[in-house]
């Protein structure tokens, strides 16, 4: 087994006394990322609270029990868990450098992210043709400002996952490389995370 074996390419420096630049730099990336992160969180929940503020106001147009459908949005999140899953596990097949198996994950991972904006974009677009766009109420509003904000992160996310997998491709399990999965694995588990409140909150809580 090739545990950890892309640690073997760091030119460490714990023999001369001197700092790793590598681990450094990875330090100073992930607590960066993060930092971005919380930014996104406080986007989020501002959002959130002005679905709260704003989902019973409806002007006589139809309530989230009416417009909402519990089987499609669960589907959707069946399908984002499975993407974070696969992302996961391509992240434990990077550490052990196995470059196919980095590939196969990612390739899964964003099929089903790919599946997951496909079904929302269906959602969106039969809303719409319903006549209930987000200029009929506040409330529709809020949640197509709620839901699609989420949706294009989830869209930039397959786009960033796409050139990984190309880096990956043409490149292998480097240092560098492996730092930029690290990255992007906390922005899709975040994205995974975002999701969950909004099927409880927006979906689940809407229906009944």
């Amino acid at each position: 087994m090739k545990s950890l074996a892309i640690y073997n390419t760091m030119d460490t420096q714990a023999d001369t006394g001197l700092p790793d630049p590598h681990q450094d730099t990875f330090s100073k990336t992930v607590l960066g990322f993060w930092m971005y992160l919380m930014t996104d969180c406080l986007l989020f929940t501002s959002l959130f609270a002005t679905y709260a503020v704003l989902h019973n106001s409806t002007f006589g147009g139809p309530s989230s029990r009416e417009l909402f459908s519990l089987t499609t949005s669960f589907t959707e999140t069946m399908i984002l868990l499975l993407s974070s899953v696969s992302c996961g596990l391509g992240m434990l097949s990077a550490l052990k450098n196995e470059k196919k198996k980095v590939i196969a994950w990612f390739v899964i991972a964003f099929l089903l992210g790919a599946t997951f904006v496909a079904i929302e974009f269906h959602e969106f677009a039969s809303l719409v043709q319903e006549g209930n766009s987000w200029r009929r109420s506040a409330f529709l509003s809020s949640f197509f400002t709620l839901v699609g904000t989420h949706g294009l992160h989830v869209s930039f996310g397959l786009l960033w996952m796409l050139v990984m997998l190309l880096q990956v491709f043409f490149l292998g399990i480097t240092v560098t490389t492996f730092r930029r999965l690290v990255v992007f694995s906390m922005f899709w588990h975040f994205l995974d995370l975002i999701w969950i409140f909004i099927f409880t909150f927006v979906y689940l809580m809407g229906v009944i």
